[in-house]
């Protein structure tokens, strides 16, 4: 069940209140991180950097063709048999800037398949911190884009997603576009988009004692510079909450109540609809950072990705 609620002055859906099993998650991810081994590996992004993960098996309805760029490289998955060729997803991981992509980003790109009817993902390994900072990712996600152009599509077929510092560089990615006289893409999907890097919003305090994965540190993933370097943070290439959104298509982001970034969703989501942009900002009750990983475990995710796919569909018949 949805419900309305006034926060910042802006009216949003939120979940009505967290399920059993998503309290239990939360819970055990906070127990997790909480943990003096491992915690503040997993809060800094130390432990994500070192993490070796099996090699990748693809499901065999998909074929995963790996696509070598100057200075990264691509996978596209396509179903084999009748893919949807109506629109093309173009998904930007997260990471915090400093993480390479990972297994549950081809994971992630099979769900997006799954809630599109089919439609086909690109998912690029952008170029991270500390070895690469700004504008690394940002020009590969521009490349990327080109790519998409190059092989036929056209801008208004690509729907650009992203979760966390990937939601951002989305609409940094956007931003660029618009101030390049590009055309932009036709949605964005943005879960627990990372757009302040001042984190500058109420709920790096409100939210502090709450957040499962960054609370109760300031040395965590979130405060890490690595990305930004000498450059401004209020860059809205760094930074897309400070842009200009006038001309921006249609949003969805995704956010959780507990998290620190939830003003990050909240207040991109108030400025782009002040000028002009249509978006849904769906604040999941209880919900920690990039809850949707949990695919189909839990009752939040499974809205979450139907929520998605709801979108998608509307897209496609604008």
């Amino acid at each position: 069940m949805i419900r309305k609620l006034t926060l910042k002055k802006e009216r949003e859906h939120e979940t009505n209140e967290a399920s059993i099993a998503g309290n239990v998650m939360r819970d055990l991810i906070a127990h997790v991180t909480n943990d003096n081994l491992i915690g503040r590996k997993i809060k800094s992004g130390e432990l994500r950097k070192k993490m070796v993960e099996p090699p990748w098996k693809c499901p065999d309805m998909f074929t995963m063709t790996t696509i070598e760029m100057e200075h990264f490289t691509m996978e596209w998955l396509e179903l084999k048999e009748n893919p949807n060729e109506q629109k093309v997803i173009l998904q930007l991981h997260g990471g915090g800037y400093i993480g390479a992509m990972r297994n549950a980003y081809r994971m992630f790109a099979g769900l997006y398949n799954e809630v599109s009817k089919g439609m086909s993902v690109l998912t690029i390994d952008y170029r991270v911190a500390p070895e690469n900072p700004y504008p690394a990712a940002l020009e590969d996600a521009v490349s990327a884009y080109q790519w998409l152009l190059g092989q036929g599509w056209f801008a208004e077929d690509i729907i650009v997603t992203g979760d966390s510092a990937g939601g951002g560089l989305a609409m940094a990615l956007c931003h660029y576009l618009k101030d390049h006289g590009m055309q932009l893409p036709c949605g964005i999907v943005a879960m627990s988009p990372w757009t302040d890097l001042m984190a500058s919003g109420e709920s790096y305090d409100t939210n502090y004692e709450r957040d499962p994965l960054f609370g109760n540190t300031r040395d965590s993933l979130i405060y890490n510079k690595d990305y930004v370097g000498d450059h401004d943070p209020m860059d809205a290439y760094i930074s897309p909450l400070y842009g200009d959104f006038r001309g921006f298509p249609p949003m969805l982001i995704q956010v959780g109540s507990y998290e620190m970034l939830l003003s990050d969703s909240v207040s991109v989501a108030s400025k782009a609809r002040h000028q002009g942009v249509k978006v849904r900002l769906s604040i999941y009750d209880g919900m920690f950072h990039i809850f949707q990983m949990a695919a189909k475990m839990l009752p939040e995710s499974r809205k979450a990705w139907a929520e998605i796919g709801k979108f998608i569909d509307v897209l496609s018949n604008d």
